[in-house]
């Protein structure tokens, strides 16, 4: 089932101020960087240290590109800070199932694409004691002669 932490998300208001603190006061760098048009954020993935399961975890920075998506939504009403947990596992389909089966709601029918090419899915944070849950399925790593 779950494996890691996959990642902690914060949403900012200003992505590049935010990565200069976290590189400034912990000296963590930006391993990956994009924009997801379809959730409307501006993120970035600092990386925090490599897993035994050959993953990593990860800190992500979501900056809203648009009023209307779900982080520029949650900034309004929460200022900045932690916005959801991740956990990884090698099934988010077969895992997203089983927990819904105990009575937690997954919030995407089907698992939608996220950071670094990965499958994922949410959980409702009412029915996960006010937390909002990610499951992450990352994208295989292509060896580097490739």
């Amino acid at each position: 089932m779950l494996t890691r932490i996959d990642h902690i998300g914060i949403a900012c208001f200003d992505l590049d101020k935010t990565v200069e603190f976290y590189r400034a006061t912990y000296g963590f760098e930006v391993f990956h960087s994009e924009v997801n048009e379809e959730q409307g954020v501006r993120e970035a993935m600092l990386k925090i240290n490599d897993t035994s399961d050959g993953g990593a975890s990860y800190l992500q920075l979501l900056e809203p590109t648009r009023e209307d998506s779900t982080v520029a939504k949650w900034l309004a009403k929460n200022g900045e800070g932690v916005h959801h947990i991740a956990f990884g596992t090698a099934d988010v389909d077969g895992d997203a199932a089983d927990i819904k089966d105990k009575g937690v709601r997954v919030l995407y029918e089907e698992p939608r694409r996220g950071s670094m090419g990965s499958r994922i899915t949410f959980l409702h944070p009412k029915d996960c004691h006010g937390v909002l849950t990610e499951l992450v399925t990352s994208a295989p790593v292509e060896s580097p002669e490739h």
